[in-house]
């Protein structure tokens, strides 16, 4: 690694096949869908998901979510904290080995394009060990081109979360849109060219607080000490320990050796595991690395449902029902009653006491149909209201003026509360406000 005071020491982790790689594999597939089709897919004649900053607008299945809708990203922030907290208590670094972008990233585009290009751990490592020549000079161009391609690639698909994708991909985007393109392509070139698991040892902090997310209960990928050692020596493979092989370490992305124990530069991905099992197997031996857990391997009962998994559990539940409750009631559409500023009330000549305000509504509905609202003001009998009806089109905003006048004979005291109603097929919203008179002024009194 790439220590404070050394220099850097490159991996080169070998290629294995196994139960838990193809897992790997098929799950990075399902991850790559998401990325790159996820973005192309309408509901409503919105994508399924676009996060408009300028706008502050998220489009969501279906749903369109402004600022005022805030309090969903705090439960969205919440329930991914105590999911993060809930599956490394049970089965640790779950998200690094297979789901962080850097590691299927790596393991999907990287690791194949060195092999293809570069050929497999030996040839990489001897070939880098030698003076330059022709043959590792356009080796080397050639990988570190299909590495900008790929980071070009990647950072237009996460981009496209962000920039309608028909828009980005066909180039008619803005300029600011490219230029955060440029700008994660470069952050994914150094990565993929330099940096690689030196982002998960140095930078990334999920690796520094896990060990107070996880207990001996916890589900890890370790080295059972008790049935490997002493390792190498004469008997190892007819008895089943260790045979000093070191086949678990030349495979490991991060560079360690999973027999040394606990270390936080594991990401569990269970090359480890693979390596170990495929010659165990051969050996007719169980594997030595496995998933396990420092409880059982000290022949203890393995809880998986203890407290700290049924607190994170519980809360995860009450995250889940209160958000979706919430979503549930969530009308499609905003609007607001504001008094026309500098204006409490006017007397008009007829004696009619006049309130001005303007009601903001914006359409939150998805869809090409526009949608009907209908103004209504409640709790001041005999009311003159003069109010428009509006239609608007998905994601349009209108303010409209709302004028109420009252007969001076009404008798109104100096604030009336009173309540506008903006209503639609969907549903209506209430808005309670107040109706100003000069009664206060020519009677002495509220």
């Amino acid at each position: 690694m790439l220590g404070f005071s050394g220099t850097r020491e490159w991996v080169y982790p070998q290629s294995i096949k196994g139960k838990f790689t193809t897992l790997r594999r098929w799950t990075f597939l399902a991850l790559h869908l998401i990325l790159f089709v996820t973005p192309w897919i309408v509901v409503g004649g919105q994508p399924v998901l676009l996060i408009d900053i300028p706008a502050r607008q998220v489009f969501l299945l279906g749903s369109i979510f402004t600022a005022s809708d805030s309090f969903f990203l705090l439960l969205i922030l919440l329930f991914a904290a105590f999911a993060l907290f809930f599956f490394t208590s049970l089965w640790g670094r779950l998200w690094c080995g297979y789901a962080c972008p850097q590691t299927v990233f790596l393991e999907t585009w990287i690791r194949p394009l060195e092999i293809w290009i570069e050929g497999d751990r030996v040839q990489r490592r001897r070939r880098d060990q030698q003076s330059w020549s022709f043959d590792r000079v356009w080796r080397k161009v050639a990988k570190w081109a299909a590495f900008l391609v790929v980071s070009l690639l990647l950072a237009t698909a996460i981009v496209s979360f962000f920039v309608p994708a028909r828009e980005l991909w066909t180039g008619s985007a803005g300029g600011v849109a490219y230029s955060f393109v440029l700008i994660f392509t470069a952050l994914w070139y150094l990565d993929f060219t330099w940096f690689r698991e030196q982002f998960c040892n140095f930078l990334c902090p999920y690796a520094r607080f896990q060990s107070a997310l996880t207990d001996d209960e916890t589900l890890l990928i370790g080295y059972d000490p008790a049935r490997g050692e002493p390792r190498g020596g004469k008997g190892a493979a007819a008895d089943g320990r260790c045979i000093a092989c070191n086949k678990c370490v030349v495979v490991c992305p991060q560079g360690i050796d999973i027999r040394n124990g606990f270390q936080l530069e594991c990401i569990q991905c269970a090359r480890c595991v693979d390596a170990c099992v495929s010659v165990m197997d051969k050996l007719g031996h169980r594997t030595l690395v496995e998933y396990t857990s420092m409880a059982e391997q000290a022949g203890k009962n393995v809880r998986r449902f203890r407290p700290r998994t049924v607190v994170y559990g519980g809360l995860l539940v009450a995250l889940a029902a209160f958000g979706f409750t919430l979503a549930s009631q969530r009308l499609p559409f905003e609007a607001t009653v504001n008094r026309v500023p500098g204006s409490l009330f006017t007397v008009d000549p007829d004696g009619f006491i006049r309130n001005t305000y303007l009601v903001q509504i914006t359409n939150n509905k998805p869809g090409e149909t526009p949608v009907d609202f209908e103004v209504i003001v409640e709790g001041i009998p005999g009311a003159e209201v003069i109010a428009q009806d509006v239609q608007l089109a998905s994601t349009e905003t209108r303010t409209l003026p709302l004028i109420v006048r009252v007969s001076q004979d009404q008798g109104l005291g100096r604030t009336t509360p009173m309540q506008v109603r903006v209503v639609t097929p969907d549903g209506e919203i209430g808005i309670s406000t107040t109706f100003k008179t000069g009664a206060d002024v020519d009677s002495g009194t509220d």
